[in-house]
C-alpha cells in the first residue's frame, strides 16, 4: 500500500500538530508556502487530500473573477488530482462564503477555526 499523500495550504492559520495522525493513516504531509508553490507542486505530486486556509475576496484582486484565494488552485487540481479530497479551513465571519466556492469546485470538508487534531483526523477516517 503506497502512502497518501496530504498538501497543507496555510498561510495565516495556526494547526495543532497532527503528525501522529498523519502517521497513524499513512500520510505523507508536503506544506507548500504559497498557492503558487502549491500549483507547482501539483503539477509533479498528486495528492489524495488537500487541507487549505480559505480567505474570502473581499474587494481585492480576488473580487469579480474569483471568490477566494482557492479558486485557482482548486481549478488546477480538477486537470491534476481530481479526485483529492479537500478540507477547508475557515473563520467563523468567512463560513457562509465557502458555499460560494463548493458550488464551483468539490469540498469534502469544512472545518471552522480553531481546529483540533481530533476534527482533522475524522477526516481522514
Amino acid at each position: 500500500m503506497s502512502a497518501s499523500v496530504l498538501f497543507t495550504i496555510v498561510e495565516t492559520i495556526v494547526l495543532p500538530d497532527c503528525t501522529a495522525v498523519y502517521q497513524k493513516f499513512g500520510i505523507t504531509e508536503y506544506r507548500p508556502e504559497s498557492q503558487r508553490k502549491a500549483i507547482s507542486l501539483l503539477k509533479k505530486t498528486r495528492p489524495d487530500y488537500v487541507l487549505a486556509e480559505f480567505q474570502y475576496g473581499y474587494g481585492n484582486n480576488y473580487a469579480g473573477v474569483n471568490i477566494s484565494n482557492l479558486d485557482v488552485f482548486l481549478a488546477s487540481m480538477q486537470k491534476y488530482a481530481p479526485t483529492a479530497k479537500v478540507i477547508v479551513l475557515v473563520s467563523k465571519p468567512e463560513r457562509n462564503h465557502v458555499d460560494k466556492l463548493a458550488q464551483l469546485f468539490p469540498i469534502e470538508t469544512v472545518l471552522t477555526v480553531p481546529v483540533q487534531a481530533r476534527q482533522i483526523e475524522a477526516c481522514f477516517v
